[in-house]
């Protein structure tokens, strides 16, 4: 009985912040063809739906390294702008299905960039996004258009516009690896002293779908001095901006706590302050994404770095 309770008090909180006021004039950060071209390309049938360690994940990898090159982001990996790792996985699906339980991946990397910042001394923030996905089963593909393509293609409109105009702390841009397997890119970047010394972590994850052009900004609940950021930003997005998502099962019920589903739990069992973008809709399909779609493009033309 609580836990419904529960539930039906965190749906009525977020609800009750509908209608949100959105529609800002400002000027536009995001190219639209250009994130919808990032995409397309990600999600393409070429990249095999972006497995870790496959074909289609290191064809992914060296376009992502490709476009930080591109962008002039100075290497921050341990081999220019990667960070090769290694690691064990452990499939709970192998209890129910054929093939082995325990698997070890020595081709994983993440691949990451810096922009300097203004204030010599000042500790980074890291901008995240996973570029890996399920890749294919029974020779079909997992395409990830939303999962998480759009992640990557925000990160790389993030790179683009901090790398004209840095901030005043050091940018981290981080494509991680492995996320699918159990957030190992992320883990294996907070090995780096310089990781665990990072202010924030900005982490975008499946931000291009919503039929009502809003997204979340999880992490508040976590840490209440976003808020007025958070508020700022809500005055001027293209897109409605909501705040949920982020609080724990004994106040939230069944309305999912995104802060501890995807690569922000790394950072935030290391004590960094993190935020995550999603949309809603995309957390309640199935995981086989379709390659991209009118909706995505009608929301990502709203998009604002």
């Amino acid at each position: 009985m609580y836990f419904q309770i529960a539930t039906w008090l965190e749906t009525r909180a977020i609800e009750a912040q509908r209608p949100v006021v959105a529609g800002g004039s400002g000027e536009r950060y995001a190219d639209r063809d250009r994130l919808m071209a990032d995409v397309t390309l990600l999600a393409s049938s070429e990249m095999g739906g972006r497995r870790t360690g496959s074909e289609g994940g290191l064809k992914a990898r060296a376009w992502i390294v490709n476009q930080f090159r591109a962008i002039e982001l100075t290497p921050a990996g341990d081999h220019e702008y990667l960070q090769p790792f290694a690691f064990t996985h452990l499939s709970i699906r192998r209890l129910v299905m054929p093939g082995p339980a325990r698997t070890r991946d020595d081709n994983a990397a993440n691949v990451l960039g810096r922009v300097d910042g203004a204030v010599a001394g000042a500790k980074p923030i890291i901008v995240s996004a996973h570029y890996d996905h399920l890749g294919t089963s029974d020779s079909a593909i997992y395409h990830g258009a939303d999962d998480n393509a759009s992640g990557v293609a925000a990160l790389l409109a993030v790179a683009r516009y901090v790398r004209t105009h840095p901030l005043r702390h050091p940018t981290i841009l981080a494509a991680f690896d492995g996320e699918e397997l159990g957030l190992e890119g992320a883990k294996a970047f907070l090995a780096r002293p310089v990781a665990r010394s990072a202010v924030l972590n900005v982490n975008l994850d499946m931000v291009s779908r919503n039929d009502h052009h809003e997204i979340f900004a999880a992490g508040a609940y976590h840490h209440p001095e976003f808020k007025p950021i958070l508020e700022d930003v809500r005055t001027r997005a293209r897109v409605q901006v909501l705040f949920g998502h982020d609080r724990p099962m004994y106040r939230s019920g069944g309305v999912d706590d995104w802060t501890w589903m995807s690569d922000p739990t790394s950072f935030m069992r290391r004590g960094c302050r993190s935020c995550t973008s999603a949309s809603k809709t995309t957390r309640t399909i199935t995981a086989r994404q379709t390659p991209p779609t009118r909706s995505t493009a009608s929301f990502s033309a709203r998009w604002r770095t």
